[in-house]
């Protein structure tokens, strides 16, 4: 037997789980308490660890501990063991009762407002047994720390920049992103509005330093006009919204937003502007094995893509 062997039997999925706790709570008497063990346990367990491994696993400091490096490559082997064990765990209950478990996936604010919640609603009634747990956030937040972290089993959204990472993509369809306003507005009722017209009124963005905000940027340059600046810059939909209500904020959303929530009562400005074209994707980490439900989601929104990438080419 070789000296991985040795290792690995000696290893324990509880000092495992308990050294990512030590080190996402920042401290063995913060990781003590919420796991509701004693402190001396906590200190234990990790300098059993150490001592299997014959490495340094933490750092300490007066404001509390920090993962080494061999700390920080157990702790993420770790949570692909933990993640995988879900997955089987899932499986199991998915054979047990194939219309039931949880799906945890991830979308943008804009996603989260039209396609997604089409998908959950069509899928909860052929399956409502069904416990959805979404994850909004940006694009590259989704691509770059909730999948590798486990925290979603997969995300939907504007097509991101992978380079660099072990996630993939299947591109759904293709979205426009066009100059949008309340109902009320006054520019709601105008017709053939040059893009220069409407610069000067107040807009509602994405932060500056977004991918989003970057791709608005450049495509008023291309027309060789300067962005709006924002006057309230939020990637908030529901505050977006609210704000458009009023009838004096102009903003950009994805046409999709307004085909699947027609409820929100958005009015597309006839604007000589072709919008901006961003492709929406399914994003999935590589070699990862995706539960049933997953599977069942992908196929809903695939299904529920073909008649938008539709009316995008005819666009």
């Amino acid at each position: 037997m070789n000296f991985d062997d040795r290792v690995l039997r000696r290893l324990k999925l509880s000092d495992l789980r308990l050294l990512h706790a030590v080190v996402a709570w920042g401290g063995m008497a913060k990781a003590a308490a919420h796991l509701n063990i004693s402190q001396p346990a906590v200190s234990k367990a990790v300098s059993a660890l150490e001592h299997t491994l014959g490495v340094k696993l933490l750092d300490r400091h007066p404001q509390g501990v920090e993962p080494t490096i061999f700390g920080k490559a157990l702790i993420e082997g770790g949570i692909a063991i933990f993640d995988e064990l879900k997955q089987s765990v899932g499986r199991i209950a998915h054979l047990a009762d194939p219309g039931a478990g949880e799906l945890r996936i991830g979308c943008t604010e804009a996603g989260a407002a039209g396609f997604v919640p089409a998908v959950i609603d069509r899928l909860s009634r052929q399956y409502p047994r069904i416990r959805f747990h979404v994850v909004t956030a940006d694009p590259d937040t989704l691509a770059a720390r909730e999948l590798p972290q486990r925290t979603i089993e997969l995300a939907i959204g504007a097509l991101p920049d992978l380079r660099g990472t072990d996630v993939q993509s299947e591109i759904l369809f293709n979205d426009r992103h066009v100059v949008m306003a309340g109902a009320h507005n006054k520019w709601a009722r105008r017709r053939n509005i040059d893009l220069a017209d409407i610069i000067g009124e107040p807009w509602i963005l994405p932060p500056p330093g977004s991918i989003q905000a970057a791709y608005i940027a450049e495509a008023f340059r291309a027309r060789g006009l300067e962005p709006p600046q924002s006057r309230v810059a939020s990637f908030s939909i529901p505050l977006c919204h609210h704000l458009l209500a009023t009838g004096r904020y102009l903003t950009m959303h994805p046409i999709v937003m307004k085909q699947l929530a027609s409820h929100l009562a958005l009015k597309t400005l006839d604007v000589r502007f072709e919008g901006i074209r961003r492709p929406i994707a399914i994003l999935t980490l590589k070699n990862r094995t995706l539960s049933a439900l997953a599977h069942h989601f992908i196929a809903c929104a695939r299904q529920m893509a073909k008649p938008l990438a539709r009316t995008a080419r005819r666009a």
